[in-house]
């Protein structure tokens, strides 16, 4: 029997203003491990501190996947790329460089000699740290066909264990595609030992098909996307799978059962507008009858119900998350789990907080300016801000900036709340924007106020920790 691998690059390829949130990649990566692909791939660092933290926390939740982490194009960025993925159960460092004439001058600006050489240097220098190295020929298909296997040749020769050949620019029909592989095996007598993969642009909805053809061929992991990335849908890979592999005599380690709920959650995952219900809702009561916590309750009791809605936080992120439910359970009568999954989502996985909010006053009223209190503390010392502004929300905002002596572009300010009812919980998320980048903050309360101060601190404190 054969084994068939499957490569997602949904996290490689999500990216920019629309991006996922930092614990929406966390989760996604748990979402992607528990299905059963065989390695989750991840982008090349570009955030800084931000981009390493991320990475380092998805490593600590992936279990069984390989986790590849995209090098760039120096020998410094495949270093970088190996710390923060170093603590992997399975990491793997991928390198990428265009293969094609076109793609070669577009992306490097560099003649084939020198992606020669940097392909060399970079892969070596990858296999320094690890033996599990991967090499993608970008736009392979429309480079010249003795540079290809030149390339390839130079790549396994430096240490590569892995070669991906890519149809960019999504050319290839399936015949096409067969005798592509089969051609270049002729000529690169290395590559029937590496893990041959290949990655098809689906413009022409064709990659299923053409990634069919390819393992007839050869080829033995698939990249793919539970999610319309323009590459072969996962769900498209497993129906033909389960259709053909068996007489094909092929195996699979994906859960098909599992496969209906997750591409769900992945797909509403990656929307810009999320309209309608999340369907991760199906998983956590919504009427909190299920899971009645109280004040009263133990951290214990709250890790245990927070381990039931999915979560396996480290301790320190327990002892956050039940911070933030004391805070919220002195309030209220009850804490339903669909609020604990809420708190869970603003409270884990955060950066250092250099803000913490110790005391907040908002008042306000229909014959007087709205003015904001407020007291944050940075490093042990506590700084006070006293605003008015136009509405609560205004003045709140404007007092975190006298405390901390900087005005921050909101570039979107958002509310809405989590539960319904006279002690509805409120979830905030604000949008800043600092050197051209946007840093993300949310926070929740029972009143939409501090869930918006909660929020602004949360962002403000990724843009301290990436700037520092």
């Amino acid at each position: 029997m054969k084994t068939i691998e499957i490569s997602d690059i949904t996290l490689r390829l999500t990216g920019g203003e629309a991006a996922l949130s930092f614990k929406e990649r966390v989760e996604a990566a748990r979402i992607l491990d528990r299905l059963g692909v065989d390695q989750i791939e991840l982008p090349a660092l570009k955030d800084g501190k931000g981009d390493v933290l991320r990475n380092k926390t998805i490593a600590s939740v992936v279990n069984a996947a390989r986790l590849s982490a995209a090098v760039g194009l120096t020998e410094e960025s495949v270093e970088a790329a190996w710390n923060s993925v170093s603590s992997a159960r399975r990491p793997v460092l991928h390198v990428m460089l265009p293969a094609s004439p076109v793609q070669m001058e577009y992306l490097c600006h560099k003649k084939a000699p020198a992606i020669l050489e940097l392909a060399k240097a970079l892969v070596a220098r990858a296999r320094y740290f690890t033996e599990h190295v991967e090499f993608s020929a970008l736009d392979a298909t429309r480079a010249e066909p003795d540079f290809l296997a030149q390339l390839l040749c130079a790549v396994l020769e430096a240490g590569a264990e892995a070669v991906t050949l890519c149809d960019s620019a999504g050319i290839m029909m399936p015949d096409e595609c067969a005798g592509f592989i089969r051609e270049l095996a002729e000529k690169v007598p290395g590559l029937g030992k590496a893990r041959l993969g290949i990655e098809l642009d689906d413009g022409m909805k064709m990659a299923a098909a053409c990634a069919a053809a390819a393992v007839d061929a050869g080829a033995v992991v698939i990249k793919a996307a539970i999610t319309s990335a323009g590459v072969p849908a996962t769900q498209d890979l497993a129906a033909y799978l389960s259709a053909r592999g068996e007489s094909k005599g092929l195996r699979w380690n994906l859960r098909g059962t599992e496969l209906t709920r997750a591409a769900g959650q992945l797909q509403w995952m990656v929307q810009t507008q999320r309209g309608g219900g999340s369907p991760f809702d199906s998983g956590v009561d919504d009427t909190g009858t299920a899971v009645c916590l109280t004040a009263e309750d133990a951290i214990d009791e709250v890790v245990k119900v927070v381990r039931c809605l999915g979560y396996d936080l480290t301790e320190e992120d327990n002892a956050k998350v039940y911070e933030a439910f004391q805070r919220i359970a002195a309030k209220k009568q009850f804490v339903s789990a669909r609020e604990l999954d809420a708190i869970v989502a603003s409270a884990a996985m955060q950066v250092p907080s250099a803000y913490r909010i110790v005391t907040y006053v908002i008042t306000c009223g229909n014959m007087t300016s709205a003015m904001a209190n407020l007291t944050l503390e940075r490093e042990g010392k506590k700084q006070q801000g006293v605003c008015a502004g136009d509405g609560p929300i205004d003045a709140a905002f404007l007092a975190i900036e006298q405390i901390i002596g900087h005005h921050y572009e909101l570039a979107d300010y958002q509310i809405q709340t989590v539960t319904e009812g006279r002690e509805a919980m409120g979830s905030a998320l604000v949008k800043l924007r600092s050197n051209g980048k946007l840093y993300s903050g949310n926070g929740i309360s029972t009143d939409v106020i501090g869930a918006s101060i909660r929020a602004y601190i949360s962002a403000l404190n990724k843009i301290v920790y990436e700037e520092a």
